[in-house]
């Protein structure tokens, strides 16, 4: 076991282990050397060594022994003696507790005449009054809109709390010895203020009550708020799992977002994309989360350092990625289209519309859907097996005057610049022919191998001539149909036989014509 040293400290006998010991005759020495040669320097080192006969009788050490921990934090409290200001008081017309820190005062919340946040008893402290009258003013000021309880707010959260001895010496200012009681409690006399304060004293638990309450809620409703919005985003992002988590309002759907990013991006730049996007996004939903556990545990970190460096990160983070977006977007800064047209040979005045290859062969669960202007909807399908890309395209039905029946296929696209645009738009792959009486279309286009998406989309306008018999296959008027032929028209008939006139098909229910 240590060898035990018995010492009188500010008139209180204790036990100290020898190590422990040693730290505090150093501290002791040090505290001698500064204030031995200051006028009332005596009183100064007797107060210390009863405030640390104080601060050892609150720790009562290990079995009673004060060890070399106690001694530790005994030194952090008061703070070590080089901190202590001895500026300008040679000719010693005054003296203080801890040496001469000067006139000039901080304002700190004060823990030790606290009814709430110790905000009254800073300022009280600082303006040398007796918070009871500081705080009838806040409670005044709180029904005039609210002032008082906003004011009472901001300066809990901002002002800093007197904890450590030096701290508390700050807050009395150089002329008081922050240890011994003020001037208004000492007044006899003052029996309201100690009532009034025993009242607010009171309420304040109540009121302390009411808003850890509250903190607790909210902090509940953020944590999980931030859980769930970070666990749905690495389900979709990560995971690629979106059933759960997938819109699907008024048609729109959108999936597997990381997949898709691959077909609108460089592929140099679809990482950093991912990466860069996955810090801004989780880093806010992080930092919700450990905000509402600070809340719900009102808990103290030292964690300033560690706030700022996210925030810089999120904020580089964002710079970052909006900086490759917008490289990103430049290519989508032009729209042109590529029309080409090419005249069917009618053998009869019948002409059977069916479907070529279909979308029901394609879908692979991997899609994504978004409205449109026309009520079709605009369909993207992704093979990741070939690396394609397939999107649905749309039919419009004319009428003619001449017999020379076509098809106009109008491709869209987008680019930096017009050139490059028209150049994106003939690239897109749509198939289609004519056998006979029939006219089979493809329900998708596809963008070539290894190919770019770009704002790309493909229509078709068959011109048929007037009085032309025209049957459309159940496919094609489910599929790629422009929606107000089966609104206004297929949905009257079962045969789906109709008439070309001038102002568009026509039902011919009433006609018998043979099938294929």
């Amino acid at each position: 076991m240590d060898k035990t040293i018995n010492i009188n400290l500010g008139g209180t006998l204790f036990q100290i282990d020898e190590n422990a010991y040693g730290k505090l005759k150093e501290y002791l020495q040090s505290i001698s050397n500064k204030f031995k040669n200051v006028a009332g320097g005596n009183e100064t080192i007797e107060d210390i060594e009863s405030r640390i006969a104080e601060i050892f009788l609150s720790q009562k050490g290990i079995a009673g022994i004060i060890s070399s921990e106690n001694v530790d934090d005994m030194i952090k409290l008061i703070g070590k003696p080089e901190d202590f200001d001895q500026s300008g008081n040679e000719s010693g017309d005054h003296g203080t507790s801890f040496g001469n820190p000067g006139p000039r005062k901080k304002m700190f919340r004060n823990p030790e005449n606290s009814i709430i946040g110790g905000v009254c008893g800073g300022i009280g402290a600082y303006l040398n009054s007796d918070p009871v009258w500081i705080r009838i003013l806040f409670v005044i000021f709180t029904f005039t809109f609210g002032i008082g309880f906003f004011v009472y707010l901001a300066l809990w959260i901002t002002v800093p709390s007197a904890l450590t001895d030096s701290q508390k010496r700050e807050m009395y200012g150089g002329q008081h010895n922050w240890a011994m009681p003020q001037e208004w409690d000492q007044h006899p006399g003052n029996r309201l203020g100690h009532a009034i304060n025993e009242i607010f004293g009171a309420l304040g638990k109540v009121f302390y009550i009411i808003i850890r309450i509250i903190l607790i809620i909210i902090g509940t409703g953020l944590v999980l708020a931030g859980f769930l919005a970070l666990l749905s985003f690495i389900m979709v992002f990560v995971f690629k799992y979106p059933g759960s988590f997938s819109a699907d309002v008024q048609g729109f759907n959108l999936a597997y977002l990381p997949d898709f990013l691959n077909y609108i991006v460089s592929p140099a730049a679809a990482p950093w994309i991912k990466a860069l996007l996955i810090a801004v996004v989780t880093l806010p939903l992080l930092a919700l989360i450990y905000g509402g556990i600070r809340l719900i545990f009102w808990f103290r970190a030292r964690d300033g350092f560690v706030w700022l460096t996210g925030f810089i990160f999120w904020i580089l983070c964002t710079a970052a990625l909006s900086i490759v977006l917008f490289n990103e977007g430049v290519s989508y800064g032009k729209t042109e289209r590529s029309v080409s047209t090419e005249y069917l040979k009618l053998p009869s005045d019948t002409l059977y519309i069916e479907a070529g290859r279909k979308l029901a062969d394609i879908r692979t669960g991997n899609e994504i859907n978004l409205p449109d202007k026309g009520g079709n909807g605009y369909n993207i399908f992704i093979s990741k097996e070939k690396k394609e890309m397939y999107i649905k395209t749309h039919l419009d039905l004319s009428a003619i005057k001449d017999n020379s029946a076509n098809i106009e296929i109008t491709r869209h696209s987008a680019g930096r610049d017009r050139l490059t645009a028209i150049e994106n738009a003939k690239r897109l792959i749509y198939n289609y022919r004519l056998s006979a009486d029939t006219l089979y279309l493809d329900e998708f286009f596809c963008i070539p191998p290894a190919g770019k998406w770009s704002l790309d989309f493909v229509s078709l306008d068959v011109n048929i001539p007037e009085g032309t018999i025209v049957h459309i296959d159940e496919d094609i008027a489910e599929t790629i149909l422009r929606s107000r032929y089966n609104d206004e028209l297929l949905s009257e008939s079962k045969s789906n036989f109709w008439i070309m006139t001038e102002h568009g098909l026509s039902n011919q229910e009433s006609k018998s014509k043979k099938g294929k």
